[in-house]
């Protein structure tokens, strides 16, 4: 038995194959990662900029210990990378960027380890992981994260102002002090700061050397950490615009708080560290697990498992693995999967009389047209010979491709400060005696009531779940070349001196009037 040379233990990947696999990458995913390196232009997501560093450092940090393991391509990869092409189509077709990026890491991971093996990897396991934190969220999951961010960090902070002594109040994400009104917007979430702050106490975790649970705490714990933080610094802002007005919410004083939370946030980390090592000291095994461990003797049966000198083109790995990612690549760019399907008819010609309903049209502003990325949208407020009042919104999308996708109210209204006190769902009678499923929620914000209903027509089928919407994207877009659809919403007001029974009926009234109607506009299979 003999020692493997260290400068020959592990199968190089010649030139070749590195700029086979580059080629077919480049060709996956140049559009969907140009499309992540433009949203690493927000705020929320700068720090990815500084992701592709920590790998390498990360990387060349584990280079002995990667040298030091034999390579033994192993077939378990092949799972990593069918997964990821599954991922891959699932992201295409669903018109959702996340998935795509998950569908990277898999592939990349399944590659390496077809052609190196599972313990090989195993020692930059932890770079390799790191990859995942520049991929940002999707627009719906980031849209909630940051709305209950603001929601929190705005009772937090008026709580803190009240304990100061100051008249604060709360209404959604407004806090009212008196002589002026604080909006804490989507930059104020925390969600700059939040992530960044995950990422550092992995950092921080990774350098550790402690007890696994140790390790585990430091990086939960800067969650509500985090979150603490960035209410104190709403409080401060708060605090100081009573003194120096606006200059406390803008300018040098708002970033400088910023970066005052960000580095509180992190002593407070560095102090639990120090914390932990005092009450719970860390045995002598520690330091031993620290040394270097000899080299690993080849046996015969590992010898086998060794690729032979010059074989990298030829590997059964390397070829399987070029095999399908090119035929993914060919279909991806040589079959369109999704067709623009137009209305039936335009909404512009939609009626304003429907049954004892007059309506009146409203425009909505081009910055939130070009944000929704809509093909066309009717908005309008229906009276009833009563005088009751209602307002119905339609969306329609000819293809939901990615990045351009139906937006859920669940998320626009919370967004706009409106509080969910009932949500839901609810099956309406129609007209032709069919039953359709809608989303129920009762809002509020301060002492207005309204009644809201949405659903998402797609195709021939009414959904009520933005997951349901995704899955079906794909399906239909595999099988059927189609992914348009809509978002329908109708919101009634409730009056002092209505019940919500009595705003129930109207609501319900109006949507079987308008369902045959809004039919003959939206096309169907």
């Amino acid at each position: 038995m003999k020692s493997y040379p260290e400068n020959s233990n592990f199968s190089k990947i010649t030139a070749s194959v590195f700029g086979v696999y580059i080629v077919l990458f480049a060709g996956l995913y140049y559009s969907p990662f140009s499309v992540m390196v433009k949203w690493w232009e927000r705020d929320d997501y700068s720090y990815c900029y500084l992701i592709p560093f920590i790998v390498l450092y990360l990387l060349w940090e584990k280079k002995n210990d990667f040298a030091a393991k034999i390579a033994l391509p192993e077939w378990k990869g092949i799972i990593l990378l069918a997964i990821g092409i599954v991922f891959y189509w699932l992201g295409e077709l669903g018109g959702e960027f996340y998935i795509i990026y998950l569908s990277s890491w898999a592939i990349l991971l399944g590659i390496c380890i077809m052609n190196m093996g599972v313990a090989k990897i195993k020692t930059i396991i932890l770079p390799l992981c790191f990859i995942l934190t520049m991929f940002p969220f999707p627009n719906f999951i980031n849209n909630r994260i940051t709305l209950g961010l603001k929601i929190i960090s705005s009772k937090l902070g008026v709580i803190m102002m009240q304990v100061y002594g100051m008249s604060a109040y709360r209404e959604g994400n407004v806090i009212d002090l008196g002589f002026t009104q604080l909006q804490v917007v989507d930059a104020c979430s925390g969600l700059r700061y939040l992530f960044p702050m995950i990422i550092l106490s992995i950092l921080i975790s990774s350098f550790y050397q402690s007890r696994v649970w140790k390790k585990v705490l430091i990086v939960l714990s800067s969650i509500p950490l985090t979150i603490f933080t960035n209410a104190l610094r709403i409080a401060l802002t708060g605090i100081l615009s009573e003194k120096l007005g606006l200059k406390a919410v803008e300018g040098f004083f708002h970033d400088f708080e910023g970066w005052l939370i960000f580095m509180i946030t992190l002593g407070f980390l560095l102090g639990e560290i120090w914390v932990m090592n005092k009450l719970f000291p860390e045995s002598r095994r520690i330091e031993a697990a620290r040394e270097k461990k000899p080299d690993i003797p080849v046996t015969r049966s590992m010898s086998k498992k060794m690729p032979k000198k010059g074989g990298a083109l030829t590997r059964p790995q390397f070829i399987v693995s070029v095999v399908l990612l090119g035929l993914t690549l060919v279909l991806s760019k040589g079959i369109e999967f999704r067709e623009a399907v137009p209305m039936n008819r335009p909404f512009n010609e939609f009626p304003m009389e429907v049954g004892e309903w007059n309506g009146t049209r409203q425009k909505m502003e081009n910055e939130f047209i070009d944000a929704l990325d809509l093909s066309d949208y009717i908005m309008a407020d229906y009276v009833d010979k009563r005088g009751r009042s209602l307002n119905f919104y339609v969306a329609y999308y000819e293809s939901q491709r990615k990045g351009e996708s139906i937006h859920s109210p669940a998320t626009c209204l919370r967004g706009g400060g409106w509080q969910f006190k009932q949500t839901g769902s609810r099956k309406i009678a129609l007209q032709d005696g069919s039953t359709m499923p809608v989303n129920r929620a009762v809002i509020e914000k301060g002492a207005v009531k309204q009644l809201s209903y949405y659903w998402f027509p797609s195709r021939e089928r009414i959904l009520t779940s933005i997951f349901q919407m995704k899955w079906y994207n794909f399906w239909d877009a595999l099988t059927r070349q189609r992914t348009d659809g809509a978002l329908v919403r109708v919101i009634a007001p409730v009056g002092r001196n209505e019940s919500l029974v009595e705003a129930e009926k109207r609501v319900q009234s109006f949507v079987r009037e308008i369902t045959p109607v809004l039919s003959g506009f939206l096309p169907g299979k």
